[in-house]
């Protein structure tokens, strides 16, 4: 057998530049040859492992102070290695879906100015690469690297996640390590272990089928060919595409188009109903001094995907609707005089149309031309809707057992956790598979008070894509709400900082903040006001409701005017909105419609966008409560 399949090797997490916790035992662990003994030295000190029939080795350092960066040395008879640049400080598990997971490209309209010449070497983070399994735990995640803060690397930093660094960095001044496991859209029950799905019962059957060969890599290929097939019938059909002159064209006559005023959906009219491919046109006309210049075309976000072209020239391209698009344009394409941008809109399903309350513009030599108002438009072709896919990370275990399972032996901080936006299809499980959670990790990484800090859904449209029950996100919200019942957990309220328009608000600087805020309290005992004020009991007084809160020291506040979002119920339990006062650290809440309240409800919507009751800065969280 070729030696060098004996090459000393360490599970993929430990690898140059990597940050280690302080102040506790450190476990390390790897592949080397089977029974091979080795030395394993770090800060001066050695200590010594041998290896298992299967080349398995796992070794023990002592606790270390913060510092550094440091040599590790792994050195045994099959040769020696050396992991440089070590760190030790504090390191925190990013858990969840997209939220977790936008980088710091993503927030740039906010941000740009703060990170263009940003350099931190002692904020490190290591993005654990996306993959699933449904066979069962793996033993190691796939290769990745730690990268430190520079201003290329930072933008593809978890946004809250270095925010959260940043803060913690300036604060205390060690070493900090965010390893990021988050993967947009996944649902809770990807990252919980086989074991906890079972108990938790419901998934008997999608678990056998997932374990069934090829049952998952033949359905997800079918899908994509469904897909592949849906636009190559688009292509073959567009209009648009086959004249002479293409509708991307500035020679194009578009003089019998029909107009609609944009950004808008298109509910209401005409197209609400339509799916395949809708062409718009607008021309925007240019001085000399902009011909010829590189610009900048922002156009918001288009339900469900397009292609965009100026002067017949594609400048862009998504295939989903999140993102917001922001489209280069290269020099020398605008010309001085009449300019044609035509966009290709491709309607999978639901209304398609420009997302209101984003930006529409061609950016270009310092000026910015406002794109809304006037667009024409005409339907390349027409098609069946195109069903949703599946996706692999909406399925139990299959996140757990690629990339939770493998770090067991890491030592943590403390978990950041966003997620719930995809569970909103099922709240009323959500509390129970949240806890389960919590439970399972806590046991899995053998940390039993590891302190979890999660983020509570922020104001959101749900049915701003589709129809939906305008209270599925305030279920959620619930949800996280009672999970706070889990000893050594902290929940960030944040509906002031969210975008009805948009899945994936901007702001997630002062979401870490809050996040930080209840580490410094939970875990270093700093006296600092970290939880928003939370509803703990109601009385009746006459008509009205007295409401007491916890997290109110020092008063609750009304933050912009009358307050808003209180509503009230009889025993009839329909509620009626209400007039509410705050007095101190109590609200009082009543409504002529109600003469003999029973019950209250604050905030109760998926956008109960203006919610204005705060305490130390902090926005109450949405709860209902009844006598």
């Amino acid at each position: 057998m070729d030696k060098e399949e004996f090459r000393i090797q360490p599970a993929p997490i430990f690898t140059d530049g990597m940050v280690l916790q302080r102040e506790v035992p450190l476990r390390l662990w790897g592949q080397a040859a089977p029974g091979e003994r080795l030395e394993i030295r770090l800060r001066g000190s050695a200590s010594y492992c041998q290896a298992d029939g299967a080349g398995r080795w796992i070794v023990e350092l002592p606790p270390q102070d913060a510092g550094g960066p440091f040599d590790l040395v792994i050195k045994g008879a099959s040769g020696e290695l050396v992991i440089r640049d070590v760190l030790i400080g504090d390191v925190w598990l990013l858990g969840g879906q997209s939220n977790m997971a936008m980088s710091i490209a993503g927030t740039l309209d906010l941000y740009a100015e703060e990170v263009r010449a940003v350099e931190n070497p002692w904020i490190r983070q290591f993005r654990v690469p996306t993959a699933y399994d449904f066979q069962g735990p793996r033993l190691d995640i796939s290769p990745g690297a730690w990268r430190e803060v520079t201003p290329e690397n930072v933008l593809e930093f978890s946004a809250l996640g270095y925010f959260f660094a940043q803060a913690h960095y300036a604060r205390y001044r060690v070493p900090v390590g965010l390893v990021l496991t988050a993967v947009g859209g996944s649902h809770i029950e990807a990252w919980l272990s086989e074991e906890t799905i079972q108990s938790a019962g419901g998934y008997e059957e999608v678990v056998a089928r997932l374990k069934q060969p090829g049952y998952l890599e033949g359905l997800l290929q079918s899908e994509l060919d469904r897909g592949l097939a849906w636009l190559r019938d688009l292509d073959a059909r567009d209009l648009g595409r086959q004249g002479k002159v293409p509708w991307s064209s500035s020679e194009l006559d578009d003089s019998g188009w029909k107009t609609v005023t944009m950004p808008r959906l298109w509910k209401g009219t005409e197209l609400e109903n339509f799916h395949g491919v809708v062409w718009l046109r607008r021309e925007v006309e240019l001085d000399e001094a902009a011909a010829g210049r590189e610009a900048l075309l922002r156009l918001g976000a288009i339900v469900d995907a397009d292609e965009v072209y100026i002067n017949g020239v594609q400048v862009g391209r998504t295939e989903y609707k999140y993102p917001l698009r922001k489209y280069q344009v290269p020099a020398g394409l605008l010309r001085a005089g009449r300019n044609t941008i035509a966009v290709r809109v491709f309607v999978a399903r639901n209304t398609g149309g420009f997302v209101e309350g984003k930006k529409y513009a061609l950016e270009v030599g310092g000026r910015s031309i406002d794109l809304s108002g006037e667009w024409k438009y005409e339907r390349g072709c027409s098609a069946q809707s195109l069903p949703k896919y599946t996706r692999p990370h909406h399925f139990p275990s299959g996140m757990y057992n690629a990339m939770i399972a493998p770090l067991q032996g890491c030592v943590f901080r403390g978990v950041l956790w966003y997620q719930g936006e995809s569970n909103a299809h099922n709240p009323e499980r959500y509390q129970d598979l949240f806890t389960a959670l919590i439970t399972t990790w806590r046991k899995h990484f053998d940390q039993p008070e590891l302190p979890f800090f999660f983020v509570q859904l922020t104001n959101y449209d749900t049915a701003y894509y589709e129809e939906a029950d305008p209270e599925r996100w305030a279920l959620v919200r619930e949800a996280q709400l009672n999970t706070l019942q889990v000893p050594y957990t902290a929940m960030a309220v944040t509906l002031d900082v969210g975008e009805g328009n948009d899945l994936h608000p901007q702001n997630k600087k002062d979401i870490a903040l809050r996040l930080h805020r209840a580490a410094r309290h939970l875990i270093f005992g700093e006296p600092v006001a970290y939880q928003s004020p939370l509803h703990e009991r109601l009385e009746r007084e006459g008509s009205a409701l007295r409401l007491y809160f916890t997290g109110a020291d020092g008063g609750l506040t009304s933050r912009g005017g009358e307050l808003k979002w209180f509503e009230i119920c009889g025993t009839d339990g329909i509620f009626h909105p209400a007039q509410a006062l705050v007095e101190g650290e109590t609200v009082k809440v009543w409504s002529e419609a109600v003469p003999e309240p029973a019950g209250v409800r604050y905030a109760w919507r998926d956008n109960p966008e203006g919610a204005n009751l705060f305490s130390a800065g902090l926005p109450a969280s949405p709860f209902r409560a009844y006598l």
